[in-house]
């Protein structure tokens, strides 16, 4: 016959392994756990596994949260204002899910929720998009529909974006990976040095047109590559290729006021002004001015693109 503190030992463990922690979210069920799953699996009293529970955080947090949205700048030039998001507290949901692992009852524990701010607000972008400080234009060909969507495209993803003071600036983490998904379409690209089909040919027209405008204004050029053949579109040696998988195009704001982007693309014109506020003390730059005539190339030969 057991002693009685074993006997009471293995009841414990299992009422405790059989009984349910409930998870929820305003009123929704999110996951359903026995107290075992989160439990170090040794002998003994049972014990939190520190492990597990920043692995149920992270799952947690994927399912409740929710990005804040930064205020922009509409076509019609008024502002949007942003919006607050949403994550998982952690702190908290840990304290309350300790409580309930050592209660010995089925538990609901109610996900605790930490409001997100947007880091662009309404109030900064009226004070920013006053002063433009720099702005670069290129010509391209709208017959090649492909290629100037693509263009359209990646100017829109740039649009309204802000880089803070000391802040550096990424084209690809911007612009972000360019799919079929998003709506981009196949054009011709360069690579190493042959012309080919790819997603996204063209948008190198759009970090090269930035490129000049953020040296135009005397941002620090943190990162840029050329093509490995020339380009119509930019002067030679004035381009930055760019690939999701490789090249990026970066600055950093090396000065004291925060920088605002805003771009416009159409009828074969590509537009991408800096803006800031009108105390920036600038030191801007002389670059070589665009070429006067649009590219030849048509939808059907091949294009200056990535």
């Amino acid at each position: 016959m057991f002693p009685i503190w074993i006997a009471a030992l293995m009841l414990f463990q299992s009422t405790f392994s059989s009984t349910d922690l409930t998870l929820v979210d305003h009123g929704r069920t999110i996951a359903v756990l026995h107290r075992s799953d989160i439990a170090l699996m040794e002998p003994g009293p049972p014990i939190l596994d520190e492990q597990k529970i920043q692995r149920l955080s992270l799952w947690i947090n994927k399912k409740v949260e929710r990005p804040p949205v930064n205020a922009a700048i509409a076509p019609s030039d008024s502002i949007t204002a942003g919006k607050s998001g949403q994550r998982l507290y952690q702190a908290v949901f840990k304290n309350r899910l300790i409580q309930a692992f050592y209660s010995k009852k089925s538990t609901r524990v109610n996900i605790p929720l930490l409001t997100t701010q947007p880091k662009v607000d309404s109030e900064l972008l009226g004070q920013i998009r006053t002063e433009q400080i720099s702005s670069y234009s290129t010509r391209f060909n709208p017959a090649n529909e492909s290629r100037a969507n693509n263009i359209f495209l990646a100017t829109q993803a740039l649009n309204s974006t802000v880089v803070f003071p000391g802040e550096t600036f990424s084209f690809n983490q911007t612009v972000g990976q360019r799919t079929t998904g998003k709506g981009y379409r196949v054009a011709k690209i360069i690579v190493r040095g042959e012309y080919s089909e790819g997603i996204g040919g063209g948008i190198c027209q759009v970090s090269s047109t930035l490129f000049n405008a953020a040296d135009k204004a005397g941002l620090q050029i943190v990162q840029r590559f050329s093509h490995s053949k020339h380009v119509s579109y930019v002067p030679p040696g004035r381009d930055a290729t760019v690939s999701w998988y490789g090249p990026d195009f970066q600055f950093r704001n090396n000065y004291n006021q925060p920088i605002l982007i805003r771009g416009k693309s159409g009828n074969g014109f590509l537009t991408l002004a800096l803006y800031s506020s009108d105390v920036i003390k600038l030191a801007p730059k002389r670059v070589p001015s665009p070429p006067a005539n649009p590219p030849k190339e048509t939808r059907d030969k091949s294009e200056r693109a990535e």
